[in-house]
């Protein structure tokens, strides 16, 4: 009898043991094939067939009509935010990865609860992940005020493969006719004006105009997935106003719609580089296949160069993992930098002073195929001059790294990059 309960509790223990297996493994799989393309380059970002590859191919049609403002630093991006809020008159959707506790947290569940008690329909989607440091009383506050608050993807024991897909989106659109993306999320740490460690520097950007219906289009997206509600009616799509002469677009990726399409706009975008690419990276993990379109856009002559954070990171483990990955880049020709006075979360990529992408996505594989993201692409020689200027003013800011001083880094640098970069399909 006791050989037999000894057998029963060796199935049952093997039997959870396996289910826990398949989970971590589910868990840290991206979900789909590893499938490497081929892109060759057929045209350059001024060609209207290049404007045609990234709508029509990729994601929604480039619209005319919109109205781009950057917003720099949290003295900038939260009053802007917070006075939209509190204008709203029909609705609020506003979708966001990192939601913390601190006064700029309180600020906005004030304003979204009064909002919601003067009768505007007021929805906000957290990550289960990048929200749990919120505060408990910002949550009581804004359901006890008629607030419909949703996280994405709380786990459960039956579906802890997804907890690795996050929404790290950053979506704010207000009255279906005014919206905000970028790199911000609602904590301390974003407040102020990049002047030092505890206070970041990022950028996030206010559009209005047609494109505001995509970016509405892309929140309406997940919270189908997490409530299962279609919103629709003119409190939330309203017919929009011509408000500017920007031709931009809304793109969006998630594993369970097609992880690696933003992944291809940026190759693409690369690909069709004939001058210039500056990208502002707050996490730069590139893949092999990024790192040949990087190279071969070197090889043909184009100039790139890249920001990223220094030794005021949030994660050593990226930033091993990403200095690890900079020889072939540097040897080729790149421009490699880091921020100085604080940690850099920007994520902007600028291709031949005309094409500007700006939104949610880090230049490594947690971006590309593993989280919900979603970008702002502005074809615009106006705005691309803008942020240009603004690039280079972080520029005087950064150090640059040169490819001997890459190569004679010390030993223990290079061993903790190798195993950082064991990680890398998880960065």
């Amino acid at each position: 009898m006791i050989k037999k309960k000894r057998f029963v509790l060796a199935i049952v223990a093997t039997f959870f043991l396996t289910l826990i297996g398949v989970l971590i493994f589910a868990n840290f799989s991206s979900g789909e094939k590893d499938v490497s393309r081929e892109l060759p380059r057929l045209y350059a970002t001024e060609d209207a067939q290049f404007r045609r590859a990234i709508g029509s191919l990729l994601g929604p049609a480039l619209v005319g009509g919109n109205r781009v403002q950057e917003l720099l630093n949290g003295d900038q991006i939260f009053p802007d935010m917070l006075q939209a809020i509190r204008s709203a008159q029909h609705s609020i959707t506003f979708e966001t990865y990192i939601y913390w506790s601190g006064d700029i947290g309180r600020e906005f569940a004030d304003a979204l609860s009064e909002r919601a008690k003067a009768g505007v329909k007021v929805h906000v989607l957290l990550d289960w992940v990048g929200s749990a440091k919120i505060d408990d009383s910002f949550l009581d506050e804004m359901r006890a005020s008629s607030v419909e608050i949703r996280k994405f993807h709380k786990p459960n024991w039956y579906n802890l493969g997804r907890l690795n897909n996050r929404t790290h989106r950053k979506l704010l659109v207000v009255d279906g006719k005014t919206g905000f993306t970028g790199g911000v999320g609602i904590a301390p740490k974003w407040t102020g004006n990049g002047q030092d460690a505890e206070h970041w520097r990022d950028s996030h950007f206010r559009v209005e105009g047609p494109v505001v219906a995509q970016m509405q289009a892309v929140f309406m997206e997940n919270w189908l997935k997490v409530t299962g509600q279609v919103m629709h009616g003119e409190a939330y799509f309203p017919a929009i106003q011509v408000m500017g002469d920007t031709n931009a677009q809304v793109f969006s990726s998630s594993p369970s719609g097609g992880s690696e399409s933003m992944q291809l706009m940026y190759q693409l975008s690369i690909t069709a580089a004939a001058h210039s690419v500056d990208l502002s990276s707050a996490y730069f993990v590139p893949d092999e296949l990024t790192t040949k379109a990087l190279t071969d856009a070197l090889k043909r002559g184009v100039k790139i160069r890249i920001i990223m954070p220094g030794e005021i990171i949030d994660t050593d483990t990226v930033r091993a993992a990403s200095r690890g990955s900079w020889g072939p880049l540097l040897k080729a020709g790149a421009e490699i930098y880091e921020y100085q006075p604080s940690m850099y979360h920007c994520k902007v990529m600028i291709v031949d002073n005309l094409l500007v992408s700006v939104g949610s996505t880090n230049f490594d594989n947690r971006s590309f195929r593993l989280n919900d993201e979603a970008n702002l692409n502005v074809y615009d020689a106006a705005f691309a001059q803008r942020q240009t200027l603004i690039f280079e003013d972080d520029l005087k800011k950064s150090r640059q790294v040169t490819y001997d001083e890459w190569m004679n880094r010390p030993l223990k640098e290079k061993l903790l990059e190798k195993l950082a970069l064991l990680l890398g399909s998880q960065l």
